[in-house]
């Protein structure tokens, strides 16, 4: 175990903040990906947080970590989009941290999904890895079925993540939503089918399972889809793609709150 206070990426804890659910499961996701991180990086402490359900929250682990007498940390949101979570709830969860209690310095990297034009390749790999265990075979269409946003950039950058898996796979890829924005898994699924493609796959744009990945997954059986890939979970890629923005953003693009 490492002391508290140590510096560097090796030596500061990473705590992973994810959005939460009222499912257990997707709980139950978070803290095998953070498990799977700590096996990576032996030596470096790994904690989870929620945003909403689940406890701690990132205000209280940061808390905790700081009377543990560590100095520093890095947080890494478990979202796939840069919309309100990231902007609003991280940054006021790191502020009241710091309301009370011994400071702590807090590294808040970028989010796991699309950084600008960007669209890391280990989020690809590990939506390919899931498509795989779903279904080996060739597809036709592919639809990549995400939660949803109101946010025009959030949307955005989905389907920029669209766009480079169709062409990693050569497969015509088209967007759906759980909630908040068209089209519905169904809907895409459809339009797919009356244009020709027999085979239809969908692509889980989800970090965990839930209410959200059930019923997209529901819907898109019923509408004739072949195959329905899973969240991408502590996927070995998932746990690659933490760990490079837990170390490539400590030096460059710290936010630091010091009490």
């Amino acid at each position: 175990m490492v002391r508290p206070g140590g510096h560097g990426p090796g030596g500061d804890p990473v705590l992973l903040v994810a959005h939460g659910s009222r499912d257990p499961r997707a709980a139950d996701a978070t803290r095998a990906l953070a498990r799977a991180i700590s096996a990576a990086r032996p030596g470096t402490p790994v904690l989870a947080s929620w945003l909403d359900h689940t406890e701690p929250g990132p205000t209280e682990a940061l808390r905790g970590l700081a009377a543990a007498g560590h100095r520093r940390a890095v947080l890494v949101p478990l979202l796939l989009t840069a919309a309100y979570h990231r902007r609003v709830d991280i940054p006021a969860a790191v502020a009241a941290a710091q309301q009370s209690g011994p400071p702590i310095r807090v590294a808040v990297t970028d989010v796991l999904g699309p950084v600008g034009d960007e669209v890391d390749r280990a989020l690809l790999a590990g939506l390919r890895r899931r498509l795989a265990e779903a279904d080996p075979g060739r597809f036709d269409a592919l639809v990549l079925a995400a939660a949803g946003t109101r946010d025009p950039a959030a949307r955005a950058s989905v389907g920029r993540v669209a766009r480079a898996l169709g062409a990693a796979l050569g497969t015509p890829t088209r967007v759906s939503y759980a909630s908040a924005a068209p089209p519905a898994v169904d809907v895409a699924v459809q339009r797919l089918r009356t244009a020709g493609a027999r085979r239809v796959a969908v692509a889980a744009y989800f970090l965990a399972p839930g209410l959200f990945h059930d019923a997209v997954a529901a819907a898109a059986r019923a509408a004739g889809a072949v195959a329905v890939a899973a969240p991408l979970t502590d996927a070995p890629e998932v746990v690659d793609l933490v760990l490079h923005r837990a170390t490539a953003h400590l030096p460059t693009t710290r936010i630091d709150h010091a009490g």
